[in-house]
């Protein structure tokens, strides 16, 4: 299957192929901010579906068909929504709030394309240990937190901090594959269906 994915994370592109989806890539821009009052869940859940209709709208000649996937990730903590980091101050001010927590990682997928759009989130439980100000001193200075939600990534030298996950380890990398596939077979069905 080949879609368009509305992002170019490569931690994406690496999970599309994980389930044998190849993909052209597309990023959406749109606004990202946060609204007053929006809790993490409907951020994510707006912030997918505003970049799958982005980049539908976008859509012109042989492209137009293709299935087009978005996802959005953010990082929660008690209410509180930590998005990727504007600089390494800020990057450093997240992980100490993170040190020593349990939090949550929500992660939604939309999916649009045959005249339907679908989507689902994920969301997962995330228990960090506690953290030294040189460990996230020498984090920042990596460089791996940059363009990352809650500044860190799992995949990288940050999951030697991770105590536990309940939940999706593809999710807070970034792309929850269960519910990707089960969508991706949702559109195909429907699709499929309304050809019949």
């Amino acid at each position: 299957m080949h879609i368009i994915l509305a992002s170019r994370s490569p931690r994406r592109i690496e999970l599309l192929t994980q389930i044998q989806v190849s993909c052209t890539v597309m990023p959406a821009d749109i606004d990202e901010s946060v609204r007053l009052g929006e809790l993490a869940e409907a951020y994510v859940q707006r912030l997918a579906l505003e970049k799958a209709q982005a980049v539908r709208d976008s859509q012109t000649g042989a492209d137009s068909d293709r299935l087009i996937l978005a996802a959005d990730t953010t990082v929660a903590l008690n209410g509180e929504i930590l998005g990727k980091p504007e600089d390494d101050t800020d990057a450093v001010r997240m992980l100490n709030k993170l040190s020593g927590t349990t939090h949550q990682v929500h992660t939604a997928i939309a999916i649009c394309g045959y005249n339907c759009i679908m989507h689902a989130i994920n969301t997962t439980q995330v228990t960090m240990k506690m953290l030294s100000e040189t460990i996230i001193q020498d984090y920042v200075k990596s460089g791996e937190h940059r363009d990352k939600a809650g500044s860190y990534g799992i995949q990288g030298l940050a999951g030697a901090w991770i105590q536990r996950i309940d939940g999706s380890y593809s999710g807070v990398m970034g792309l929850p594959l269960y519910e990707t596939a089960q969508l991706l077979s949702e559109m195909k069905e429907h699709n499929w269906h309304k050809k019949s």
